[in-house]
């Protein structure tokens, strides 16, 4: 596919057509995945990331200039998300034992009372949420995020391919935003 088809892609990605949009995924699904497996070493991790990249990239599409690479482009959104994943993940406390001078890196990872409340609240307003989108959006969140099931095992569920999978996820969320934003 040369330059020029993909700009034209994109030119009708950034006009709501669907299918571009599912072109653009399955183009260079595997380019940002295998950037995100060599940072992660982890296939969920990956996916989940390279996931988060493509909703950012296509909701940023209108900024998109065409007078950079598009894989570029998407790569780079999916390296800041990398890094901002990693920076979610080094919050930890350090405590430096007297005796030894050794330092432990520790993690309380127990919720208060006031967040488990907090939690429950969230929960409950995020199943409303949910509520409003049409089922098989429903369906979808609900087996990824509640279920936790691997994109694999839901293609399997719903007996649909895989990319099928991450781009009803990946529209499921965008709705489910706007709704929220609303």
């Amino acid at each position: 596919m040369s330059n020029k088809d993909i700009l034209e892609i994109i030119l009708k990605a950034k006009k709501g057509n669907q299918i571009a949009y599912k072109t653009l995924l399955n183009k260079f699904w595997k380019d940002v995945y295998n950037y995100q497996f060599s940072k992660t070493n982890n296939e969920d991790e990956a996916e989940d990331i390279t996931i988060k990249s493509f909703a950012k990239a296509f909701d940023k599409l209108n900024t998109f200039d065409d007078k950079y690479n598009f894989k570029t482009w998407v790569i780079t959104i999916s390296k800041n998300i990398y890094i901002d994943h990693l920076r979610k993940q080094k919050k930890t406390t350090i405590s430096i034992h007297s005796r030894d001078n050794v330092v432990y890196d520790l993690k309380d990872d127990t919720p208060s009372i006031e967040d488990k409340i907090i939690i429950e609240q969230n929960l409950k307003t995020l199943l409303s949420y949910i509520k409003k989108l049409k089922p098989h959006y429903q369906e979808i969140i609900h087996l990824r995020f509640f279920q936790e099931m691997s994109y694999k095992e839901i293609a399997n569920e719903l007996n649909e391919p895989m990319n099928n999978v991450k781009v009803k996820l990946l529209r499921a969320k965008k709705l489910l935003a706007e709704i929220i934003k609303k």
